[in-house]
């Protein structure tokens, strides 16, 4: 294939009907700024006012791959000259199937590389972004062509995370600065815990991997505070913008940004000051009884005179040293039910625990209170937090309640 695109026919499949061929350009937001930081490079046929996408032509199986790459050539030639022009150098996302990445073995050409050259553009204003297909190469071949671009200071993103190509061992092998998610997982996350585990998982996955998440699909204020509640860096939709021939002011969606993450934070913050007043609050009330005598050797016994302090929601208690090894029974009870009291856990060690390690640290005479973020609980699979109190010295109340909050808002 020749490299300049232009110089031949443009596939028939594309349907063009005196329309001519153009990339447009959908604004991608930042929360720390809160101004564009980049475009999302789509294609699009456009005839006067009438401008149709081309999102079914590329992903028509029956087309030829060679057509597919001819006409995204000819979208990203624009792309990038449209881009050297701007004296603002947003950033640019390439769409990138693996399998023309991976045709590098077969030609040793990497057609956005030599762009780079022709318009003297700063690679790190690149984001290949590495969409969503079927995949039977070779990783390590894909990861190779990869470090291509990464080499030259381009920056990697991997789209519809969550589907089948990315897979997390996937993500795990590219190493992307970047995880795309589509806003339907975001959406489903409000109503269903899996999707919600899964989500946050992403967003710790991120973190650990040093990479940013990216939202795309947010149309509604809701969809917006759903995403930052998910950890996203990055947001792009209609909400702000369609795809458009021209790059917008960068500051032009500041007001809604800073508005949305004004409300969050004043949310986020009501909701973890209500969660450790309420912990404090248990640790006053418990301070009568622990300072009236030592816990007994029967620790069932010291805990039954607890029962009766606690709230209605809470649904677990039991007492551990701080080896993490539990020195009494668990008391456990349903929605309106007695307290039921669980033996055979007696003995268990929770130390592998993610909170239980953190909370040692953080309990002392001056902290006696601890409450963890929301989780789900692993045999009720109810939401739930766990208030750790500091009975005595070596000593640890575990409290587990439902987060009644947690279920009304998807903290």
């Amino acid at each position: 294939m020749k490299e300049c695109p232009s110089s031949l026919p443009l596939p028939e499949a594309l349907g063009l009907d005196g329309e001519t061929l153009a990339a447009f350009y959908q604004p991608i937001i930042a929360m720390d700024t809160r101004k564009i930081i980049g475009y999302e490079v789509l294609g699009r046929a456009v005839k006067g006012d009438s401008v149709r996408s081309l999102g079914p032509f590329f992903c028509n199986a029956q087309v030829a791959e060679e057509d597919h790459i001819v006409v995204d050539r000819l979208l990203r030639e624009q792309a990038f000259s449209k881009l050297a022009k701007t004296e603002e150098k947003p950033l640019l996302f390439i769409n990138l199937k693996p399998s023309w990445i991976y045709r590098y073995e077969e030609n040793g050409e990497l057609y956005t590389l030599s762009l780079l050259d022709k318009y003297g553009i700063d690679p790190k204003r690149i984001v290949i972004e590495i969409t969503e297909e079927s995949f039977h190469g070779s990783m390590e071949g894909l990861r190779a062509v990869v470090d291509i671009y990464r080499s030259r200071g381009c920056l990697i993103a991997i789209d519809d995370v969550g589907s089948g190509f990315s897979s997390t061992d996937r993500i795990a092998h590219i190493q992307p600065n970047l995880l795309k998610i589509d806003i339907h997982m975001i959406k489903k996350s409000a109503t269903h815990d899996g999707y919600f585990g899964v989500l946050r998982s992403f967003s710790d996955l991120a973190e650990q991997i040093g990479a940013s998440l990216l939202v795309e699909g947010v149309e509604t204020r809701e969809d917006l505070s759903r995403s930052i509640q998910a950890g996203a860096r990055y947001v792009q939709g209609f909400m702000f913008a369609r795809a458009e021939p021209e790059f917008r002011e960068p500051d032009c969606f500041a007001t809604i940004i800073e508005s949305e993450l004004e409300q969050r934070l004043l949310h986020y913050l009501g909701a973890e000051r209500y969660w450790q007043r309420k912990s404090e609050q248990l640790a006053e009330q418990l301070v009568e009884v622990v300072n009236k005598a030592c816990v007994p050797e029967q620790k069932d016994d010291w805990i039954e005179l607890l029962l009766h302090k606690l709230y209605d929601h809470c649904i677990r208690v039991y007492l551990c040293n701080e080896d993490g090894i539990q020195l009494s029974s668990n008391y456990y009870r349903e929605s309106d039910k007695d307290w039921q009291r669980e033996e055979q856990y007696r003995g268990a060690n929770w130390s592998w625990r993610p909170y239980f390690v953190p909370n040692l640290v953080l309990l002392n005479e001056n902290r006696r209170a601890i409450v963890s973020r929301a989780y789900t609980d692993l045999e009720s699979h109810a939401w739930i937090r766990t208030v750790s109190v500091l009975v005595a010295p070596g000593l640890i109340l575990f409290m587990d309640f439902k987060d009644t909050e947690r279920e009304v808002q998807r903290l």
